[in-house]
């Protein structure tokens, strides 16, 4: 049976995150609705990234299996029948053993901070209205790759094997009105993101910032962390793959 990649892209503030919950309306639940209704069949969804609620992604997939020849004129139709903030961009298919999660290399996120003010960012950037130094926040974002254990930086009660993460880039800019910070690794823990960022937003006001920050990194505690920063500023940009899926 041919199996789809499921490209799309989403702003994720009315979800209550990605992946399929039990009453609550997620994005996965939004497409396998709507492809029923297209292709008149029930379709089951797999996931690359789980987004959690509120978060936004500039590109996704699903992977699934279906018999039913589905090709790119089909994506007119499936968005005509999707939310106005979720919107598939590509339909292609990839060898039968490729898993849009497990065979991702690589995912990029951002997080957008703003500090005046602004009606127009508030569900898509997290106020924060203190005096930051983006130099600081970049002798921080700098030391995060020389690491490979981020067990500070993931939330309690996750299935996962161990905390090792690549961080292969981490770097804040200034964009117009925000400050963004853009991180590339090869996976990241639940939380996680937001957990650094929320941190190198605290520490970098305080003096010894360095010092205080490679300490929390080597403590492997969670506790010592702060996940303060919101989910509206945090945006899935990227997910890479190898061309062996296609």
């Amino acid at each position: 049976m041919p199996r789809y990649f499921l490209e799309l892209s989403y702003k994720g503030t009315r979800y209550a995150g990605f992946q399929v919950q039990k009453n609550a309306n997620t994005i996965q639940a939004e497409v396998e609705k709507a492809m029923h209704i297209l292709f008149g069949d029930t379709f089951s969804l797999t996931g690359s990234s789980r987004t959690d609620a509120g978060v936004h992604a500039i590109q996704n997939f699903f992977h699934f299996d279906s018999a039913i020849l589905i090709d790119e004129k089909k994506i007119y139709n499936l968005n005509a029948l999707l939310p106005g903030d979720i919107a598939v961009k590509n339909i292609f298919t990839v060898k039968e053993n490729a898993h849009c999660r497990f065979d991702a290399v690589a995912r990029t996120y951002q997080y957008f901070v703003y500090r005046k003010k602004d009606p127009f960012l508030r569900e898509t950037a997290f106020y924060y209205p203190y005096p930051l130094s983006i130099k600081k926040l970049n002798d921080l974002a700098g030391i995060i790759p020389g690491y490979t254990d981020f067990t500070s930086f993931s939330k309690r009660n996750t299935q996962v094997k161990n905390f090792n993460c690549t961080v292969q880039y981490s770097q804040w800019q200034l964009e117009k009105d925000c400050l963004v910070y853009t991180v590339k690794a090869n996976r990241f823990l639940r939380g996680m993101i937001r957990g650094l960022v929320g941190t190198m937003l605290k520490i970098s006001r305080n003096e010894n910032y360095i010092e205080n920050f490679k300490k929390i990194l080597e403590i492997r505690d969670c506790h010592k962390a702060d996940f303060s920063a919101g989910a509206q500023g945090l945006f899935l940009v990227s997910v890479l793959y190898n061309e062996q899926v296609t």
